[in-house]
């Protein structure tokens, strides 16, 4: 039976993965300097995620939210720990659907329906996440009957404007911009847009689903701004593969029983999949392991061959040329063995590793990079 075919795929069948080494079925090796989306955080088959895992599934692998979970509450707890003011905790099972309950929840909270989002935005490929998603290419019919306005980062007044009329549910941004290419917008407009959805009774959602769990180097990209979201949405590196997503509500917003809901949602497996990459991330320190790698990213591509942008935070980064980067990104997979990832900025290239990447291994990307350049 033929796959329904809606990915464009590289021929190659992977079969074994350390770290940030890939081995595929003809046993050539790999760098993943793209971490299947920015999903693994930790490193592919770490020990402790790997025992952590086999231990649970060995006692008990689910059951639905009927029960208590304390797995859950742990959770929450430990992500909390990260933030400045108190939030709860909604689990799911991927992005998508994290900021699909984060758009509902604004709704229900405020009793209003549109949504303002931003240029280049990606949020999902799912009903409302997908309408607040810029590309119309992936929009059906269905989607496009939500109420979605779009405006550029940084364009003050069209927020005002919007806002003001108090008729939006929520504003929701990606403080760095993943698929769209790692564009971000100034603090002073992140601030200004912080205090226009207070004063106007606006839900800020504060999209993390990539940009999440220590990539930036902070543990949420909006810590960047110091402002505190309404909800956050979070999904891919908090299971380092595992699918498990959630959002965090702050406070404020109160709950109602049955307002939200998932059958697969906080399972054991996936909580502790969630437990088991912060134990990495604080044990390893890759928080701060981003932070210092973004310096070596950014020093190493000053002095490329060809003039790029560093675009991005931490190890959410990438290069921005004056060329279309498809033929490059071939050549670095199939002449270096360098996963690398696209964006719809087709002059961009995408680097989202994971956070146990070394500076020797960085090393062997731009010595790619560098080898690849000459022939443009």
């Amino acid at each position: 039976m033929a796959l329904f075919d809606v990915y464009n795929q590289y021929p190659i069948e992977l079969v074994s993965a350390k770290g940030m080494q890939l081995k595929d079925s003809k046993g050539s090796d790999y760098l993943d300097f793209y971490g299947g989306h920015a999903v693994i955080s930790i490193g592919h088959t770490h020990p402790h995620y790997v025992n952590q895992l086999k231990s649970q599934i060995d006692a008990i692998g689910f059951y639905s939210n009927v029960i208590h979970n304390p797995l859950q509450e742990e959770l929450a707890k430990r992500i909390n720990a990260k933030l400045e003011e108190n939030y709860e905790l909604f689990l799911c099972s991927s992005g998508a659907e994290a900021n699909e309950n984060a758009l509902k929840l604004a709704s229900f909270h405020t009793e209003r329906s549109k949504i303002l989002a931003f240029s280049n935005a990606f949020h999902g490929r799912t009903s409302a996440a997908v309408a607040a998603t810029h590309n119309t290419r992936i929009q059906a019919p269905i989607n496009k009957s939500h109420q979605v306005d779009f405006i550029d980062f940084n364009d003050v007044e069209a927020l005002k404007n919007h806002l003001e009329t108090k008729n939006y549910a929520a504003v929701i941004i990606e403080c760095i911009q993943g698929v769209g290419g790692l564009d971000q917008p100034d603090a002073d407009f992140v601030r200004i847009l912080r205090d226009l959805c207070t004063q106007t009774g606006t839900v800020l959602i504060a999209d993390e689903v990539q940009s999440g769990f220590s990539r930036t180097g902070r543990f949420f990209s909006f810590q960047h701004h110091n402002i505190i979201p309404d909800i956050i949405s979070m999904a891919k590196g908090m299971g380092n593969g595992f699918p498990v997503g959630g959002i965090m509500i702050h406070e404020s917003i109160k709950a109602e029983k049955g307002m939200l809901g998932t059958t697969f949602g906080g399972n054991y497996l996936a909580c502790t999949a969630a437990l088991s990459v912060m134990d990495v991330l604080e044990k390893e320190d890759l928080e701060q392991k981003a932070a210092a790698l973004e310096s070596v990213f950014r020093a190493k591509a000053a002095m490329l061959q060809v003039p790029a942008v560093v675009k991005g935070r931490g190890l959410m980064i990438g290069l921005e040329f004056d060329f279309n980067t498809a033929e490059l990104r071939r050549n670095l997979l199939f002449q270096h063995g360098l996963f690398v990832g696209s964006a719809s900025n087709p002059n961009v290239l995408r680097i989202l590793p994971p956070l146990c990447c070394t500076e020797q291994e960085l090393n062997q990307l731009f010595e790619g990079l560098n080898q690849e350049l000459k022939h443009e």
